[in-house]
Parts: structure tokens; sequence; C-alpha cells
């Protein structure tokens, strides 16, 4: 099969970049889409326009580069269409709860046409055709929640329920959905996979709790369910849980907890650090009682101690100070809301939620960031009596360090929205 991507050179604030270089489950997107299509794929092209696409009457499979699928979704849409022998093209029911709960929000690519959504995945069976019919795909979404939460915390029945894709898809178009495409249609939705799995699978419970018998530890904290690399340094009170995957050459302090997450290549994790449902990307380092939820922290960036973060994306190379908060909760029953890509505020869909630091950043310690903002790619921000909450987007013009002297030439600018020719 050969394989065409549509480019998509809109940039994603506060990062300022495509979304195809932006880190999902560790991974650039683009590498991540080569990955899961490689046992499909014997030629790559990128193109501008479905029209670039020669008259071959080859077998095509065309997608939007912003794109985020996981294998699951994409085997059974290869095999689904191909026993079509139609050309078709990715849709889903107008109903399907994990698409309209989490992925339809501050985005175009997942839009209703007819009597379903449609998004920007085509098969060809013999080339391109100007016939295609939708194929509909059922995300087979799993309903989680939060437990023990206080009633006045939801501002409605359901508010604080997740639908979670066992076969995931979203169009990565704004910050929020780096969150979308990494926690809750990533590492979230493989713990609902493993449940899923053990629900159905006598087999899969025996092999489980065979792991935890030999190993002596729960069976949701054993090799069965948690993957450790090759050079891991893991203290023995640590607790593990999973379904986690830890890469190598990776260390983890002693009383650090870690549920259900992905932790790249050459991680340190220091004491009493507590990491649940989230992705720390290579290189990321939290010192000591540093804690991420639902997070996902790209590759070379630091949070230091006594610093919480909830339902926040954090850019490559940044620095989080110590002591800083973002909060993720409205404390009037009010929905939160972000900036979109028109300037003007969007329905985020989410009754709670974090903040986006973007790449080379440094937040200094002591900040507190209101939910649902974002803070441009190479900003600093040093808390002081004028600035110490954030209650609004901060832009590269407002950085402190272009109030000091030889202060651009001290901290660079690396990512400037410019520097693409698009905006």
């Amino acid at each position: 099969m050969r394989k065409y991507v549509l480019q998509d050179k809109r940039l994603i604030f506060p990062f300022n970049e495509p979304a195809r270089l932006l880190r999902v489950l560790n991974k650039p997107l683009w590498l991540y889409q080569k990955d899961i299509l490689s046992p499909y794929v014997s030629e790559e092209r990128e193109i501008e326009s479905l029209a670039e696409i020669d008259s071959q009457r080859v077998e095509t499979l065309v997608h939007r580069d912003n794109l985020f699928f996981d294998q699951h979704f994409l085997d059974e849409f290869i095999q689904r269409a191909r026993r079509l022998g139609k050309a078709c093209r990715v849709a889903f029911a107008l109903d399907d709860p994990a698409i309209n709960a989490h992925a339809i929000y501050l985005q175009q690519g997942i839009r209703p046409e007819g009597n379903v959504y449609v998004a920007d995945m085509w098969y060809f069976p013999y080339g391109v055709e100007p016939i295609v019919r939708p194929l509909v795909m059922d995300t087979e979404s799993r309903e989680a929640g939060y437990y023990q939460v206080p009633t006045h915390m939801s501002t409605k029945k359901g508010d604080l329920t997740y639908y979670l894709p066992t076969k995931s898809f979203c169009s990565i178009e704004h910050w929020i959905h780096t969150i979308t495409a990494n926690i809750f249609f990533g590492v979230f939705s493989e713990g609902a996979r493993l449940e899923r799995d053990i629900e159905r699978s006598a087999l899969k419970q025996l092999k489980l709790l065979w792991h935890g018998m030999l190993e002596r530890k729960q069976a949701g904290t054993s090799s069965g369910a948690v993957h450790i690399g090759r050079n891991c340094s893991i203290d023995p009170s640590a607790v593990i849980q999973g379904p986690t995957y830890i890469g190598d050459n990776v260390s983890i302090g002693a009383g650090s907890v870690v549920d259900v997450c992905i932790i790249g290549n050459d991680v340190d994790i220091g004491q009493d650090c507590q990491i649940q449902l989230s992705v720390v990307s290579d290189r990321g380092f939290l010192p000591f009682r540093a804690a991420l939820f639902m997070t996902v922290l790209m590759e070379d960036s630091m949070v230091a101690q006594n610093t919480c973060l909830q339902f926040c994306s954090i850019g490559r190379n940044t620095f989080i100070g110590a002591g800083s908060t973002f909060t993720d909760f409205n404390l009037v029953p009010k929905a939160i809301r972000a900036m979109g890509r028109d300037g003007t505020l969007g329905d985020t869909g989410m009754p709670v939620l974090g903040g986006c630091v973007g790449h080379h950043c440094f937040i200094g310690s002591g900040m507190v960031v209101y939910p649902g903002r974002a803070i441009e790619s190479d900003v600093v921000l040093v808390a002081s009596d004028e600035r110490r909450v954030i209650t609004k987007n901060v832009h590269y013009q407002d950085s402190d360090h272009l109030d000091i002297q030889d202060g651009e030439a001290l901290h660079p600018r690396w990512f400037d929205p410019d520097a693409f020719g698009v905006a």
C-alpha cells in the first residue's frame, strides 16, 4: 500500500509548531503515525492536496498529518475497508460517546456531514476516486469517572465522567488536544483496554495472576502489566501500577508512585513523586515531591519540587519552578474556556482543566496559573508583586527576560511563529 500524508502547516499555540512535531505518547506525531502504519505501507509521500495524487490504480491510504489514531483503530479501519473493497473515509456516528465528549471541541478535523461525523482519512483500493463512502467506526468507549469527588464539584450530572475509546482517533488542532491524545485517548484508554480484556478473557486474568504469584506482587504491579526497560534503578519502596511503560535508563526514587503512565528513556524521578495517568517524555526530570496528574511532559523538561500539574501540557526544554500552582477548577459553576485559533474563547468541554506551557520556557517559583491559560514558547516568567497570578494567556512580548539588559541574547528565541511562514 502507498500512503499520502496531507500536510497541515497551521501552528499550535503556544508551542508555535505544527501538530506533526509535537510529542504524542513520547514520540513526535509524525513518527508515531509512521510506526503505526509501517506494517501496511511500502511507499510514502507528503502532499498539500488530494489533487497531487497521481492516477495509478493501486491501493492507497491518505490521511492528514495532525491526526492521532492508535493501532487498534487503524487495524480495524483497514481491515473493514479492504473487505468493503470500495473508496471510503473515516466516519463516526453522531452519538459516539468518546467523540462527542472529548474530540469535537476547538477543532474542525472531525465535522458533521449528513448523518455522521467525517474525518480526513481515506482508503482507495484502486487509486483515488471521486465517490467516497463514509465508513462508520465505533470507538467502543468505556465510561470512567472520578470517584470520591464531592458532588458540589460537578455543575451537572455526568460532568466528571470520561468516555475512553478502546479504538482512539482525534484531530490535534489546539493545545488541549495534546492532553486528549496523550491522556484520555492514550494512557487512560490503555487502562480501559486492560480492564476490558480482563473482563472478557479468563486467560488474561490467569496470566496476570500468574505473573503476580511468581513475582510476589499484586497482579497490577507485576510484569504482566508493567514494562520496565534496561538499566533502570527503581527503589524497592516505589509503587508502579500498570498498565505502565517505563523506558531505558530510568531512575525512580524512594516513596514515588507511578500509576498508569508512560515514562520515556533517561527519565529521573526523585523521592516521593506522584505520577498518575501521565506521560513523561525522554530525559524528563522530577527531583522530589513533584506531582503530575493527567499531564503530558514533553522531552527535556523539568518540574521542580512541591509543584503539582493536573490536566496540563508542558512543552520541551521547559522548566517549571518550585511551588508553582496550575489551578484546574473554576470556583464558581462556570464552564472552562480556552482561546481558539480565531482569537475567541471557545468551550473546551472539560469541567476540570489545567494550563499549557510552550517549548523553551522558564517559569519561576511560586506562580499561580488560572485554568485554561497558555504561556507561549520562549517565555521567562518571574514571580513579582506585579505578576504572580496568571489570569490570561502570556505571549512572547510579555516575557520578563525582555526587560533586562541583553535579555534577548541571554535567552534567544527558538520557536518564532514567523519562521514557519504560517499562523
